[in-house]
């Protein structure tokens, strides 16, 4: 079983930042791809960045230039730095983690509890 948790949420003003971050703990022997989603209400879910074990990153078109994805491996954890936030970006934020828990076994993936980013004047 694996958890993670977020930290970092919360109510900003249009123009700030925050900063997410997401620790997995548990039974892994291995952390691949971790990323961000996020889900507004009456919206489906959406990939906001994802990054690879070997530090490729990906973004939404809607975050590129604003949002920065990282990883901690040593901590198995992931980051994202929001900067310039409006109030477009008001949503729930949920972190994932595709890992393993011995070598050559499949992939899982598990998801965080999710935390509100509102930005509001």
């Amino acid at each position: 079983q694996v958890q993670l948790v977020e930290s970092g949420g919360g109510l900003v003003q249009p123009g700030g930042s925050l900063r997410l971050s997401c620790a997995a703990s548990g039974s892994i022997f291995s952390i691949y791809a971790m990323g961000w989603y996020r889900q507004a209400p009456g919206k489906q879910r959406e990939l906001v960045a994802a990054i690879t074990s070997g530090g490729s990153t990906n973004y939404a078109d809607s975050v590129k230039g604003r949002f920065t994805i990282s990883r901690d491996n040593a901590k198995n954890t992931v980051y994202l730095q929001m900067n310039s936030l409006k109030p477009e970006d008001t949503a729930v934020y949920y972190c994932n983690v595709d890992y393993n828990i011995t070598l050559g076994s499949a992939v899982f993936r598990s998801w965080g509890q999710g935390t509100q980013v509102t930005v509001s004047s």
